[in-house]
């Protein structure tokens, strides 16, 4: 054990003077891990582990997950800014990581300076389901029934800022309706409270209720995207199902703290690109409505900064507070 770690350290404190090729064909010499700023069972850990999987048998070190969960994904991002710039942790988080600097007063980090994106994994596209014995059968009857009974129906809420709270605070916005929010750590917590009747709405990342829709546990009324989606063709966009001009879609990306070497980011932008080109991660991915969203890692940092100025938009209107 002493001499394999001896024999690590030495590699890696060799590559502290290589050249940039030489640094990004070496690297990676040790396990990297990945860091999920949610619980397990949401689209980010789905996406999270699907990856790491196909990365640990390609890449020849293991791509190993934890998740760090709470406060809308904060707490893991601070890990991941205050962690060493090696390129040895990496973060999967969503769009929730733009949209929290505009609902905190204070981050013990900064968005837009203390990371850098490598790339957004696949696109997220949020469903609007709701529990069978809620007595609603389309977009249109639930916001009929949300105005005869304001504030009575719970949804489930991940926080806000959160993606899932962002489609849900547009549509109650954009419908005129109110109803009881109710917050859960993440998507996982929150489809459990959705299963059994706790609460009655979500706006759901599709990876995290695929078995439950097909079991038809739940009731899917819209989907937030502009387009229906490939494996659920009967399910109707929510702005034909009622609410004309609704449409929020996201993304589930990967950072690392911004420090890193820019060979080393590459490195991870190509191996990640390569995994999402898999047969057997697309189809991982497409069954649950997650198609990869391959980019650069400059074409990322210009998409970061549109949607941090998309998205404080969008708060400003919904009339979200900071925390």
């Amino acid at each position: 054990m002493t001499v394999i770690f001896r024999a690590t350290a030495a590699v890696a404190i060799s590559l502290l003077w290589a050249p940039p090729a030489a640094l990004a064909q070496a690297y990676p010499v040790k396990p990297v891990r990945i860091i999920v700023v949610w619980p397990p069972g949401g689209s980010n850990d789905v996406v999270a582990r699907v990856m790491a999987q196909r990365l640990t048998e390609t890449v020849g070190q293991p791509f190993v997950v934890e998740n760090r969960a709470g406060a809308t994904g904060t707490i893991g991002s601070e890990i991941v800014a205050k962690s060493p710039p090696d390129g040895y942790t990496v973060m999967v988080q969503s769009a929730t990581h733009i949209a929290n600097a505009h609902t905190y007063k204070k981050l013990p980090y900064d968005t837009m300076k203390d990371f850098t994106g490598v790339l957004p994994l696949a696109v997220q596209v949020g469903m609007l389901v709701v529990h069978p014995s809620l007595p609603v059968k389309s977009v249109k009857e639930l916001i009929a029934l949300a105005k005869a009974r304001p504030d009575e129906i719970a949804w489930a809420s991940t926080g806000t800022g959160s993606y899932t709270w962002l489609t849900m605070a547009l549509f109650l916005q954009m419908s005129g309706t109110k109803m009881l929010e109710v917050n859960y750590k993440g998507g996982g917590p929150a489809v459990i409270a959705l299963l059994s009747g706790e609460t009655q709405v979500f706006f759901v990342g599709i990876g995290s209720v695929h078995a439950a829709l097909k079991a038809k546990r739940l009731r899917p009324l819209g989907v937030a995207s502009d387009k229906r989606l490939k494996p659920y063709p009967d399910v109707p966009t929510v702005a034909e199902a009622g609410l004309p001009g609704y449409e929020l879609t996201a993304w589930i990306g990967s950072f690392v703290p911004a420090a890193t070497p820019r060979p080393i980011v590459e490195r991870l932008n190509t191996e990640f690109k390569k995994a999402l080109e898999h047969p057997d991660v697309t189809k991982i991915l497409g069954a649950q409505a997650l198609d990869p969203m391959p980019m650069t890692p400059d074409e990322f940092a210009r998409r970061l900064k549109s949607d941090y100025e998309k998205y404080e938009r969008i708060i400003r209107t919904t009339g979200a507070r900071a925390q």
